[in-house]
């Protein structure tokens, strides 16, 4: 069965839609942002592209379109005509201005300037809560030095330079050569779409006509930035899994309005651009696999711990699980759910500030993932009998499917987990909130009420709005709560640490 998806281009931008299975009048409904500079003069070229199920990809249609003939500050209806064939796309346009994304000189940064500050941060006061809802907050990036870098060079020295990299927002500073603890006192502004996003920032060896040296990486999250605070952090490698040869100072400061940051984290986050397709690893589907045998058993543990109830395995036990549930039944209320949630919350967090926080580890594997390891041994195995490439080639779209299907079983838990351990205190509090607003809604308003506002709300939706774009909050809100894996990749390292910390932490997921 053919399929088909949109290559968007503008300059050196590109995005990829999602792919649809081939049909006469196709609807993606996503939404894209690009970096639109009036004075490159730049058009917008759109592609049709097909794939059947040997991955082959074919050019099926294209368009192009003229963002300086459209006026800015306004959404515009297109119906564009395909060149090569009958039939045209229906796109909806919008050109606001950009800001926020520049350089300076560390004597020049934005919020060195008391006047210029007090100007950004009324822009972010809660007053302007309501006002340009796309404007999140402003990000300021001091990047100072580096020191003891690894060299790349055969002299003993590199050429360092740093790449700045905040959502699709991507900045460098210039290249300090034949230096192994380079200064750059320069100063980045980025705009904050998502106080969620990650900045990252990379140290590379300029190697001529080549492709640059990786030199090490660091993941800072805008929620962790210490304000005007110089910071410290060690660079790791490429995976952000070890540490790295060499430290990085840098300064940030992130001004940001609470209420939009609150809004937008209940949207889809935004796309990164065209990247490699995700590769097979047999590190990462292990891992992925340990992830999700420990949900697994949770899970079963629970159960487990239910059905002894019912068996009188334990008198006590089941006379107390008798009487919660003769309890609980007779008296529970709709909105009794989300306050026993809001309860969950206040004990978690009850555990992290006494610190009697302690990880359960796993004391049996599930049949589950036993069966699943077993299969990819057994596949392994005849891999280095009949040549690893040739068989990693045949079972490759199988494998790599299995690899992400529990790639995403396991960051779904996890998320849950982290939202309930706190570990974003940020969308732990705003979960708080948003079940409260629950409580008080289900105590105060019966519930045919309730679903009525839904039915209709859902059933009139596309006759109010026919280009809106479906999302699920709650998986937008999840997706902002990073899985255990990424708390590893953003966790900041000591100076000068080694990597066996980190290790640690890795073999524990």
């Amino acid at each position: 069965m053919t399929q088909i998806f949109v290559l968007l281009k503008l300059g050196d931008q590109k995005y990829k839609s999602k792919t649809l299975c081939k049909s006469a009048n196709p609807q993606w409904r996503e939404q894209f942002d690009f970096h639109y500079f009036p004075d490159r003069k730049d058009m917008l070229d759109i592609e049709i592209w097909g794939k059947d199920n040997k991955k082959h990809e074919e050019l099926l249609e294209m368009c192009k379109v003229d963002i300086t003939a459209l006026p800015t500050k306004q959404t515009h209806i297109l119906e564009v005509p395909m060149e090569k064939h009958l039939g045209s796309l229906l796109m909806l346009i919008a050109v606001t201005p950009c800001s926020g994304v520049a350089i300076f000189d560390l004597r020049a940064c934005p919020l060195g300037d008391p006047n210029e500050r007090k100007q950004i941060s009324q822009r972010y006061c809660i007053k302007n809560s309501l006002q340009d809802m796309k404007d999140i907050g402003f990000l300021q990036v001091k990047v100072l030095k580096a020191v003891d870098l690894l060299a790349a060079d055969f002299s003993g020295k590199s050429d360092p330079f740093c790449v700045l990299e905040l959502g699709n927002d991507r900045l460098e500073t210039h290249t300090v050569y034949k230096n192994l603890n380079p200064e750059w006192n320069t100063v980045f502004t980025f705009p904050v779409k998502d106080i969620h996003d990650i900045l990252e920032v990379t140290v590379f060896d300029e190697d001529g006509d080549k492709p640059p040296d990786f030199l090490g990486k660091v993941a800072i999250p805008l929620l962790s930035i210490r304000n005007g605070q110089q910071c410290s952090y060690s660079l790791k490698n490429k995976d952000l899994e070890l540490a790295s040869k060499g430290v990085i100072y840098l300064e940030l400061e992130v001004l940001f309005n609470p209420v939009k940051a609150s809004i937008r984290t209940f949207k889809p986050r935004e796309k990164p651009f065209v990247g490699d397709n995700r590769k097979f690893s047999k590190k990462i589907l292990s891992r992925n696999i340990d992830r999700v045998k420990k949900i697994t058993m949770a899970i079963w543990n629970t159960i487990q711990f239910l059905r002894s109830c019912f068996l009188w395995e334990s008198t006590l036990r089941s006379m107390v699980a008798f009487v919660v549930f003769v309890v609980t039944v007779w008296h529970i209320e709709l909105y009794m759910v989300p306050l026993a949630l809001l309860l969950l919350f206040a004990y978690n967090c009850s555990l992290i500030t006494t610190g009697k926080v302690s990880s359960a580890q796993d004391t049996q594997a599930s049949k589950v993932t036993l069966i699943i390891r077993k299969t990819f041994g057994l596949l392994f195995q005849e891999s280095e009998k009949k040549g690893l490439i040739e068989r990693i080639h045949m079972v490759q779209d199988i494998v790599i499917t299995v690899q992400n299907i529990l790639e995403e079983i396991a960051s779904f838990g996890e998320r849950i987990k982290n939202t309930l351990n706190w570990t974003v205190p940020f969308l732990s509090v705003l979960a708080c909130l948003v079940l409260t607003a629950a409580t008080i809604i289900l105590y105060f308003i019966p519930l045919r009420y309730i679903v009525l506002i839904w039915g209709i709300n859902k059933f009139t939706k596309k006759l109010r709005n026919p280009y809106s774009i479906d999302n699920n909050e709650l998986l937008d809100f999840l997706s902002r709560v990073p899985s255990d894996v990424q708390k590893v990749q953003h966790a900041e390292l000591k100076p000068y640490s080694n990597s066996s910390s980190l290790r640690k932490k890795w073999s524990a997921l």
